[in-house]
């Protein structure tokens, strides 16, 4: 368990998002106007909770929207963008032939999108599935466990589900096979420290996809 705090925040509204669209594993899908005042409200948020020029190391996942709102973070903590560090182990669950279809239209063949305890998102037939998303996020864990400090990770609404609920030791959802803690606005930042997580900023975005 790391000696420091994890804030572990989910990106702004995107143009998908928007548009209820599965956006998956998508490398770039803009922000919204929405998205950008989502990401401001992050760093406005953060900076209450740490002052500015706060000693924090930044991560984030290597996609668009996530690298966007954590610039809007970063202008907002006097912080470096230049700084953060990426990694693919962060990504959103890959979405498979689903990727870029409208949620209503998927659901008119399969049923309901969400499903478990947690409301987690259904799985695509081609599509990742919960397991694999936990053995990624725990292997990003393990290998950034000696990271001074503090951190902030700007990710996704399901891969951060699975690393929160690694994080806080949550039991597996029988509906996926993988811890899964409740899902969050676009948006929003949670805190997380000695295994318990609370919330910084609840945000304005969808919920929980």
């Amino acid at each position: 368990m790391r000696r420091g705090r994890d804030f572990i925040a989910r990106h702004g509204e995107t143009v998908f998002n928007a548009a209820r669209r599965l956006q998956g594993d998508a490398p770039h899908t803009p922000l919204t106007r929405a998205g950008f005042a989502q990401a401001d409200e992050l760093g406005r948020a953060m900076l209450e909770e740490l002052g500015p020029v706060p000693k924090l190391t930044l991560w984030a996942s290597p996609t668009g929207r996530a690298l966007q709102t954590l610039a809007v973070i970063a202008e907002h903590l006097a912080l470096d963008w230049h700084t953060a560090r990426t990694d693919a182990r962060l990504v959103e669950i890959g979405m498979g032939s689903w990727g870029g279809r409208a949620y209503a239209d998927v659901a008119d063949e399969v049923g309901e999108m969400f499903v478990g305890a947690t409301g987690a998102l259904r799985v695509a037939p081609d599509g990742e599935d919960y397991p694999a998303i936990e053995a990624r996020v725990r292997g990003w864990l393990a290998e950034t466990d000696d990271d001074p400090g503090d951190r902030l990770t700007v990710m996704h609404g399901i891969s951060s589900g699975v690393l929160r609920g690694v994080m806080t030791g949550r039991a597996p959802d029988p509906a996926i096979d993988a811890p899964f803690a409740p899902g969050l606005p676009q948006g929003s930042i949670v805190c997380i420290e000695a295994g318990v997580e609370r919330v910084v900023h609840w945000g304005a975005g969808y919920a929980p996809a």
